[in-house]
């Protein structure tokens, strides 16, 4: 039951205190139960979202950590990839995350989460899926989508694609509950598939999802619509 003003003060407090902070166990325990939150979108929709990191993201200013991370559970956004159809440039040169940090997208978000969403440093593969040995660049980002590497415990492709082990952290709220890389997750489901920020590998067409019974492990042609599931920090 938690407003959004009392989410950013529990997340600023969590930030600069840690375990310490009264509030840590609160945002634990509303973690693991997995407490939704919900907000009026500007077109007159819900998004519902829960929290899934505590103090998991660094913020793009070097000041330290975010104190909440939270990933939207509804299905009421939905858009391409990329009109082209091509994961070239990965998710830094994406139309999807220009939507997302100040197109469209950013634009259905209430003006009073959007005063309080912190700008954070996100760590992804963006050149593109044929390259075995690509860098792992970084991004600042306000609204973002998940990562492979930042649902799951260990990645699939590991040996072969050593990136994909290294596009973030898996979040908290996923230890334990999701377990499998490369086939179903109860946890994951939510009656839709939904777009990862991660470019398949061995492709120059797709990107990674998460499909209907949980899977993140399939993949999508950049250029077909599916439901987008922002994730983003206080």
């Amino acid at each position: 039951d938690w407003s959004l003003g009392e989410q950013e003060a529990v997340a600023e407090d969590i930030a600069a205190k840690g375990e310490a902070s009264p509030a840590y166990a609160k945002a634990k325990a509303a973690m693991d139960a997995g407490t939704k939150f919900s907000a009026k979108l500007t077109n007159g929709q819900t998004l519902e979202y829960k929290i899934i990191g505590i103090n998991h993201d660094d913020l793009s200013d070097g000041s330290g950590k975010a104190g909440l991370t939270f990933l939207t559970t509804s299905t009421t956004i939905n858009a391409r990839m990329n009109a082209t159809g091509t994961n070239a440039g990965g998710w830094e040169r994406s139309e999807i995350r220009q939507k997302m940090n100040s197109g469209e997208i950013w634009k259905l978000m209430p003006s009073d989460l959007q005063s309080k969403v912190k700008s954070v440093t996100k760590l992804t593969n963006n050149v593109g899926g044929t390259d075995k040995n690509a860098a792992v660049t970084a991004t600042s980002d306000k609204l973002f989508l998940l990562s492979y590497s930042e649902i799951v415990p260990t990645s699939y492709w590991a040996s072969s694609y050593p990136w994909t082990s290294s596009e973030g952290a898996q979040y908290e709220a996923f230890k334990d509950k999701v377990t499998n890389n490369y086939s179903g997750n109860e946890f994951l489901k939510i009656g839709s598939y939904w777009w990862e920020r991660s470019v398949y590998p061995t492709t120059s067409h797709t990107f990674l999802l998460v499909c209907a019974n949980g899977d993140p492990s399939i993949s999508n042609h950049a250029a077909s619509s599916t439901c987008v599931c922002p994730a983003f920090s206080f």
